[in-house]
């Protein structure tokens, strides 16, 4: 068992995977901004990777750059809950992180071309001109949103419950 923070990853062929970027502060630094509810950045694209990870392998796709590209695809490093509003469409938050989050990932990261498909295209099909070139990326793009609501449901239940 490997255990980085307050997460415990207790399968070694993905630890393997992910090693190179689960230990970097940049990567750790998503702990501190809220994604979903009470749910971390940092938390979500665990999730995201892991669940993504063990469905590539099951499909026989390129489970290592899934892993790897998932727990990258919101590397974008700001509470997204606080920003300006946006004064064109194009500036919402679900349009332009994937941008942002390909931006930092390529700074701190060496990336294959498929990973950097997967960050950025990774809202598809919110944003319909950045049409996946893998089918890692539609792979990840699916299970990033069965993620989300997930955690939006369940912090949502978990407000109602408590009221």
């Amino acid at each position: 068992m490997y255990i980085y923070n307050k997460y415990e990853i207790n399968d070694e062929e993905f630890y393997n995977c992910i090693k190179e970027l689960i230990e970097n502060d940049v990567v750790l630094s998503m702990e501190q901004f809220i994604q979903h509810g009470k749910t971390s950045c940092l938390n979500h694209c665990l999730n995201v990777s892991y669940k993504s990870y063990k469905l590539a392998k099951k499909l026989n796709l390129d489970y290592y750059s899934v892993a790897r590209a998932a727990l990258l695809h919101d590397l974008f490093l700001y509470d997204w809950h606080h920003r300006r509003k946006p004064k064109r469409f194009q500036d919402f938050h679900g349009l332009n992180h994937p941008r942002i989050a390909l931006q930092n990932a390529t700074k701190n990261f060496t990336l294959s071309p498929k990973e950097k498909d997967i960050i950025l295209k990774h809202m598809w099909p919110l944003t319909l001109r950045q049409i996946p070139k893998y089918k890692e990326t539609v792979l990840v793009s699916v299970v990033d949103k069965y993620v989300s609501t997930k955690e939006t449901i369940f912090q949502h239940k978990a407000a109602v419950k408590i009221s």
